[in-house]
C-alpha cells in the first residue's frame, strides 16, 4: 500500500529526519513506526510496568482504614 501525505509541517519533517538519522533508518521506516505507535498497533508488543492506570482512582474507605490501623501502630518494645 502506498500513501501520499501533503502539507507536513516543518517541525514534523525535522523530527522525522532527525529520528531517521539517529536510528539509521529510512524516512519511510520512521513514519511507519510513528503511525503504528500513534494507532497503538504496537501495544501488544509493549509491556508497561507503570501504575499510570491507577492515577486518580483513590477512594476513601473508612472500613479499610480501620482494618489496617493495627499495622500503623509502633511497638516500642520492638525498637529497643
Amino acid at each position: 500500500m502506498q500513501y501520499t501525505i501533503r502539507a507536513v509541517p516543518d517541525e514534523i519533517d525535522r523530527a522525522i529526519r532527525r529520528r531517521a538519522k539517529r536510528e539509521s533508518k529510512s524516512l519511510n521506516a520512521v513514519v511507519i513506526d510513528a503511525l503504528a505507535r500513534g494507532l497503538a498497533l504496537d501495544a501488544a508488543t509493549t509491556r508497561h510496568t507503570d501504575l499510570d492506570h491507577l492515577v486518580g482512582t483513590w477512594q476513601e474507605d473508612p472500613g479499610f482504614d480501620s482494618a489496617v490501623a493495627e499495622f500503623e501502630r509502633i511497638d516500642d518494645e520492638s525498637w529497643k
